[in-house]
């Protein structure tokens, strides 16, 4: 039987009014500047190829966690006390499984694989009780096959956990490519069919909100990581024109996504016959490329900061111009996604970053962090010069 509405742990859906981000889920957020730190962090310490394909992992968990409970949160009313409840469970699993990130291929990756797994696994438990208690048989059967995909996953989660290093990294992959794949297959399961992304009956405006806020959580990781490294050099000329680089080129970071493309994304996907197409695409796959690119930009920051001067090598040259060249190549996937169009400026500033990096060879870290910086700048004011108003659709 169907609950009463003060009874239902779901959010009522108000017509023309959009489900705004609470402070709860504000909260919970928090806990994901803590892991961002941590992946940056890793990454700076393990500038290697082997390090980098490390990073990525723990970053596609660490976001995967993340944008679930956001999907999660959207279909459940944060300010029930039961989901607040689970929200801060999630949250003490949150602070464990970051804790554990710079040792996740070391001593720590039981603690790592189990905190994430038990995030996955439950907080979809929970979901499934909601959606049966409030009489939504269609949801909770989307949740049976979600529940079914993550426990299986969950297993290489846990093996690998237990594993050595080596063979954590590939039972761990095997875990990351069963969950990245069932959305895209809509979760099938034999005997229980597949989810339809028109069954995904989702508020637009809160998901792009929510993902709008974590690239403001990435961006102001990349401030505190400028901050706290000039902080600690001696203040020369060439440390402090590499701290008005790195500045400028997060506020440039944040001017291509901010501008227009999180505006007109969040009504494209509020006004959709399919949100929940959009929502797959565009904010839960796509948006992984904007993190990615903000934390590689981080590390670059710190070490053109710690060392300006001398000859860029290539560990220096991929986070430096590589950092920003993926940031914008998510923002021109994104803009794709929700306009059916490809953004020339961004298509030019990708072209203006390879050159950078052929011109690497004969140049020091702050010149290189520079012209990265630069071509953030282009692109950004290129794209708000030809598009002008607000109103106009993207393309150019």
């Amino acid at each position: 039987m169907k609950q009463t509405s003060s009874a239902s742990l779901l959010r009522e859906r108000k017509d023309g009014g959009e489900a705004r981000v609470g402070s709860v889920e504000l909260l919970f957020d928090l806990v994901f500047v803590f892991a961002v730190t941590q992946l940056s962090h890793f990454l700076l310490h393990h500038l290697t190829p082997l390090g980098a394909v490390q990073t990525c992992l723990l970053l596609m968990a660490v976001w995967w966690v993340w944008i679930y409970t956001s999907w999660v949160t959207n279909w459940l009313d944060p300010d029930k006390t039961q989901v607040r409840v689970m929200l801060f469970l999630l949250m003490l699993a949150g602070l464990v499984l970051s804790t554990s990130l710079p040792e996740a291929f070391a001593e720590r990756g039981l603690t790592f694989a189990a905190a994430y797994a038990s995030m996955q696994v439950g907080r979809s438990l929970f979901a499934l009780w909601a959606f049966e208690r409030d009489g939504r048989p269609a949801d909770a059967k989307n949740f049976q096959r979600i529940i079914i995909w993550l426990s299986v996953s969950a297993l290489f989660w846990i093996f690998g956990g237990l594993a050595a290093p080596a063979p954590r990294l590939g039972l761990w992959t095997v875990a990351l490519a069963i969950e990245y794949t069932g959305p895209a297959v809509g979760f099938f399961v034999p005997g229980l069919g597949r989810s339809e992304t028109t069954d995904w009956a989702i508020e637009g405006g809160h998901l792009a909100e929510r993902c709008g806020l974590f690239v403001i959580i990435a961006l102001g990781e990349s401030i505190l990581v400028t901050g706290a490294t000039f902080g600690d050099l001696e203040w020369t000329w060439p440390a402090a024109v590499a701290f008005v680089t790195a500045l400028a080129g997060s506020i440039a970071m944040w001017w291509v996504y901010f501008n227009v493309g999180a505006e007109r994304g969040s009504k494209q996907i509020e006004q959709s016959d399919d949100p929940g197409r959009i929502g797959r695409f565009a904010y839960t796959y796509v948006h992984l490329l904007l993190i990615g690119g903000i934390i590689l930009t981080a590390v670059g920051d710190e070490i053109m900061l710690s060392h300006p001067e001398g000859h860029a090598e290539i560990r220096t040259t991929i986070p430096v111009v590589g950092g920003p060249a993926l940031y914008v190549a998510g923002n021109l996937l994104f803009k794709y996604a929700i306009s059916g169009r490809w953004q020339l400026s961004h298509l030019v500033g990708l072209s203006l970053f390879a050159l950078a990096a052929l011109l690497a060879r004969d140049a020091s870290p702050l010149v290189l962090g520079a012209l990265a910086t630069a071509v953030l700048i282009v692109v950004a004011g290129w794209e708000t010069r030809s598009i002008g108003d607000r109103t106009r659709p993207l393309g150019r």
